[in-house]
């Protein structure tokens, strides 16, 4: 199939709606696939991307010569590169889906009535899933990969700027299927770069269940403005790493340059870092150089700027601001309550820690602070679905409705209630 990028409107049209059925026909073809088929497919996909790993990381290098003729920056670069490492940590994250508990059947309860009717409630697939995604073409895998096991069709479009890599990597996908004796369109990638196609994909409810968005918050906004389909929301990681005034000081810099500074491209590193004024005197300082010292820009409050001269004044905008580079904004706060009602004010939701030996106060931060994944004396690095032990993640939803934190595969489920009865009627 052409790409379609110059393609009209009406054929444009004729294309996602040929996506979308051939997506419900691969969705019940799916409700009868036995587990072992599904994860055959998924070994036998990451197998194909060990074999043509050049030619991934030649279809990535077109991406990537794309992408710096378009002066993407360094983070989207990052993001977009793929490397022999990269794919081999792409087919394990494959492998590891594939060797997760199947969930599709598991009994979630079940009881008896008076009138001698069993009822259980069954976990079962969420239909045709719709993934939209920016930059990083190892989503395709992911994404893919955790639709299938959880039992639903993935109708996937990944964006402009990985349009390459992410072809490369379904052909993959499709030869797993394939070898699996499954229909290769239960993982279908919308064959064109038109953004019209994004509009088109949330406007299609008659065949598309639910609308995963992965990106930018520009395409969170328009997925959630424009959807006719209902949305599983993933806004950027506006992080806050918190030094409690109980706080190891070793425990504080080791965590604060590991969450900012071991990957500043993903959504779950340090973008604002509190220091509680009752210990900034004495740790301060030291935080500030931990940080330089690994190359990252300080950006601080009139009491952060007088810790080290080093310091740029953070403005406004830099509270709210996903640097995703090694650039970091910090704020002397008075105590729990104001380090709380900041995070609240000026993060997104999605993670927040707190570094501190006082048991209270820890459990305080983590009751109180409302966001997806609250975490104690540990790096917000680890705001993942791979550490989280679920194989792999389409994302981390920062909303409150169905799915919350990392979306792996028993988030893409829902549930049905089954009834087993013996001619009862209800008088």
């Amino acid at each position: 199939m052409s790409t379609h990028e110059h393609a009209s409107e009406q054929s444009l049209e004729t294309v996602m709606e040929e996506l979308g059925k051939a997506a419900r026909a691969a969705m019940e073809a799916l409700a009868l696939a036995a587990p072992d088929a599904k994860i055959a497919a998924l070994k036998a996909a990451a197998a194909a991307m060990r074999a043509d790993k050049d030619a991934i990381l030649a279809a990535n290098e077109k991406d990537m010569e794309v992408g710096r003729q378009r002066n993407l920056s360094g983070p989207m670069l990052d993001r977009l590169q793929l490397t022999e490492d990269r794919i081999e940590a792409m087919a394990r994250g494959v492998e590891d889906v594939a060797d997760l508990n199947d969930p599709i059947g598991e009994v979630l309860g079940e009881w008896d009535r008076p009138n001698g009717l069993r009822i259980s409630r069954v976990r079962v697939p969420l239909g045709v899933i719709g993934v939209i995604y920016e930059s990083r073409p190892n989503v395709t895998a992911d994404a893919g990969a955790l639709c299938l096991k959880a039992g639903n069709a993935a109708i996937l479009r990944g964006g402009s700027e990985s349009f390459h890599s992410s072809r490369a990597i379904h052909t993959c996908l499709a030869h797993g299927l394939r070898m699996a004796g499954l229909p290769e369109t239960a993982i279908q990638l919308i064959p064109t770069t038109d953004r019209a196609a994004v509009g088109m994909l949330l406007s299609m409810p008659e065949y598309v269940d639910v609308i995963v968005p992965r990106g930018g918050r520009s395409l969170i906004e328009r997925v959630q403005s424009e959807s006719r389909v209902p949305v599983f929301a993933h806004l950027e990681g506006l992080c806050h790493i918190y030094v409690h005034e109980k706080a190891d000081a070793e425990m504080a810099k080791s965590i604060a340059v590991n969450a900012k500074m071991r990957r500043t491209s993903i959504c779950g590193a340090a973008e604002t870092l509190l220091v509680d004024r009752a210990v900034a005197g004495n740790q301060l300082p030291g935080l500030i150089d931990a940080l330089i010292d690994a190359g990252c820009a300080v950006r601080g409050d009139d009491a952060t700027q007088a810790a080290d001269s080093r310091v740029t004044p953070a403005e406004d905008v830099d509270w709210i601001t996903e640097y995703l580079a090694p650039v970091i904004s910090v704020r002397v706060v008075d105590g729990i309550e104001q380090a709380m009602a900041h995070i609240d004010r000026y993060g997104s939701h999605h993670t927040d820690s707190i570094v501190t030996e006082d048991q209270a106060a820890a459990e305080r931060f983590l009751r109180t602070v409302d966001s997806a994944i609250v975490m104690h004396n540990a790096s917000t690095q680890y705001a993942d679905g791979a550490e989280f032990g679920m194989g792999a993640e389409i994302g981390i939803s920062t909303g409150r409705m169905h799915a919350r934190g990392p979306v792996g595969v028993e988030q893409l489920t829902t549930f049905k209630y089954v009834v087993r009865g013996s001619g009862q009627t209800r008088p």
